[in-house]
């Protein structure tokens, strides 16, 4: 995996110490190797991970007369097809780099390589003759890739900070982003970010950008559209297992050790009993990693989204696999400090610890493998979380996860509170994301409904979690692979009636009975538990003090715009056990609550952010 960068436009002059503090920025994602490759007015930035690449990166090839180079952050999972198809066309390739097969596929096809491309990426190729530039990124937004347009300059890259290592580029939060933090957060609204002028190109989105005129033309290459489901159960179940089988057997083709996230759940389960399989051949066991908390069994408490603790059902998954499994085990005081570096990671306040938690999980998987495998995404192609099949949640109006609004808008600064029109900012974007959900005509209630349900789950929430998956694990030099977010895997069940998914009344029930035989039933038929976090009161203290430290001086940033007395209150809510209101899903609570508040303060004396509202 690697890091890109770069900036390009009529006004461009050469800056040596500018580009070499964006690809420093990038370091995280790339320290075996790393270049710049400048011409007249473009300057491209490429870190990389990869230690085997024969190729230079910065990468160039000259095609006829024409030259074009490439920066490209990625992998493609069928990319024999493409060489061989390449092949056949007579373009003589190097070896066998990612970056040299999408360049390739866009000398033959142009814009429309990506349109065969299975697999995750965001990359710009810049044709020297055109004097323009070509950008694209994978049909879920799983690689990232973010820009800004300033004073005639296009500026881009994998990450917020590269950007920011430029000097045009300031850390500008106004009333509108300060909406996004604290109505959406950590969600936000797609192609925006925190930070004033700085967007993210939109998943399933590549277009060009010309320096002649200075003009950005972006459209879809791929959406989500509804087709009638031709197939009767029997043959939904045998499409569903083939779908997932082989994406799963795709992505296990490594050069560097691989294993797999292990929780116990279904999801994660799956991934490792197919890895089983596939690197036993192999001759060598799979290796399945763990995460756990201290004091965890001390303090679990079962609940209607969490009824049962993972580790009893790890155990009984690696009895049946064989494999070699590591626990980790992280206590509540590294929680509480990875808040920090998890901000640094996402470049903006995220899901709390539940980034952290992953973050400092990456660190220690990255001692023994270099790629893992993650059960992410299931939930929402599948039908799993509970706002899919809880009527109630389900039909209610605005995002699922988080239909608190009022309760959100009482932290805003009593300044800001008249500012922002706070139910139009939040149900303006839930209904744009529904009605641009394509649904056939004749479609019933409930299936429209649900259909709905993907498309904001997959715009929103799903993106948030990818984002979290990427920036944690590449913070610490780790590949994770989410062999479920398929776009293949994806068309398919979109269309799939809610009556087969829903199998037997059981979440992401059409998966189990597709699935069977390859794990145990108890195991296959396990009640939804979600991703781990720590029960340990510790937690909750440490937090408590941190943001209490924040509201004690009166100088902390946040106190500029979210309302101190607010803040008090929610400590002291903490104190009780009667608090009821999620922050952003099941996910994140009342310590999770504290913890983003104290993640939003660092954010914002950290990247020194300019509050001009």
């Amino acid at each position: 995996m690697c890091g890109i960068a770069g900036e390009i436009g009529k006004k461009f002059k050469p800056q040596p110490k500018v580009w070499e503090a964006m690809r420093k920025s990038l370091a995280k994602r790339g320290s075996s190797s790393s270049g710049i490759l400048t011409y007249n007015n473009v300057a491209l930035i490429q870190t990389s991970l990869d230690f085997n690449s024969k190729i230079s990166k910065p990468f160039t090839v000259k095609y006829g007369e024409k030259d074009f180079s490439i920066v490209c952050d990625g992998r493609l999972y069928n990319k024999e097809e493409i060489k061989a198809e390449l092949r056949k066309r007579r373009h003589c390739l190097l070896g066998y780099s990612d970056t040299e097969i999408i360049l390739s596929a866009y000398l033959e096809w142009g814009e429309d390589c990506v349109k065969k491309f299975n697999g995750v990426f965001a990359f710009v190729i810049y044709e020297k003759h055109n004097n323009r530039l070509f950008v694209a990124r994978d049909h879920f937004g799983v690689k990232p890739f973010f820009y800004t347009r300033i004073n005639g300059l296009f500026v881009f890259g994998s990450e917020i900070k590269s950007l920011l290592a430029h000097p045009l580029v300031d850390p500008i939060l106004t009333t509108e982003e300060l909406a996004e933090v604290v109505l959406l957060g950590p969600g936000r609204t797609p192609g925006k970010t925190p930070f004033y002028g700085i967007y993210e190109l939109l998943p399933a989105y590549s277009g060009y950008y010309f320096v002649e005129n200075n003009n950005l033309i972006m459209d879809a290459y791929w959406k989500l559209q509804d087709h009638p489901h031709t197939d009767n159960f029997s043959q939904t179940v045998e499409k569903t297992r083939s779908l997932v089988l082989n994406s799963i057997e795709k992505q296990l083709i490594s050069d560097t050790p691989l294993g797999t996230f292990l929780s116990g759940g279904l999801d994660s389960s799956i991934i490792s009993s197919i890895a089983n399989s596939y690197i036993k051949k192999q001759g060598t066991p799979l290796t399945t990693f763990s995460v756990d908390y201290v004091d965890n069994d001390k303090h679990f408490t079962a609940s209607k989204f969490q009824p049962n603790s993972d580790v009893s059902y790890i155990r009984k998954m690696n009895d049946f696999l064989s494999a070699k499994h590591i626990r980790i085990l992280l206590d509540s005081d590294e929680l509480a400090e990875g808040l920090f570096d998890a901000v640094d990671a996402r470049d903006m306040p995220g899901m709390a610890d539940v980034d952290s938690s992953l973050l400092l999980f990456s660190k220690q998987v990255k001692k023994h493998i270099s790629v893992a495998l993650s059960g992410e995404c299931a939930d929402e192609i599948f039908g799993g979380y509970p706002w899919f099949r809880d009527e109630s949640i389900r039909n209610a109006y605005g995002f699922p996860w988080s239909q608190n609004i009022d309760y959100r808008a009482s932290f805003l600064s009593d300044n800001l509170k008249d500012k922002i029109n706070t139910h139009n900012f939040v149900f303006s974007r839930y209904k744009y994301t529904i009605n641009n959900t394509d649904v056939l005509d004749g479609t019933n209630e409930v299936d429209k409904r649900i259909k709905q349900m993907h498309q904001l789950n997959y715009q929103w929430f799903m993106q948030t979690l990818l984002d979290r998956t990427d920036r944690m694990a590449m913070y610490n030099g780790l590949e994770v692979r989410v062999p479920f977010c398929d776009h293949s895997i994806i068309e398919y069940m979109y269309r799939v009636p809610w009556e087969y998914k829903n199998y037997e009344n059981r979440e992401k029930g059409l998966l189990r009975i597709a699935m069977q035989g390859l794990l145990p039933d108890n195991v296959l038929w396990r009640k939804k538990s979600p991703y781990p976090k720590t029960h340990n009161p510790n937690y909750l203290a440490l937090v408590s003090k941190m943001l209490q430290e924040i509201i004690d001086n009166s100088l902390s940033p946040i106190l500029q715009i979210i309302n101190k007395t607010a803040l008090e209150n929610l400590l002291a809510t903490a104190t009780t056990n009667n608090f009821t209101i999620p922050w952003y899903g099941q996910l994140m609570t009342i310590p999770q609550t504290i913890a983003y508040f104290v993640q939003i303060n660092y954010w914002l004396e950290k990247y020194k952010v300019k509050i001009k509202l």
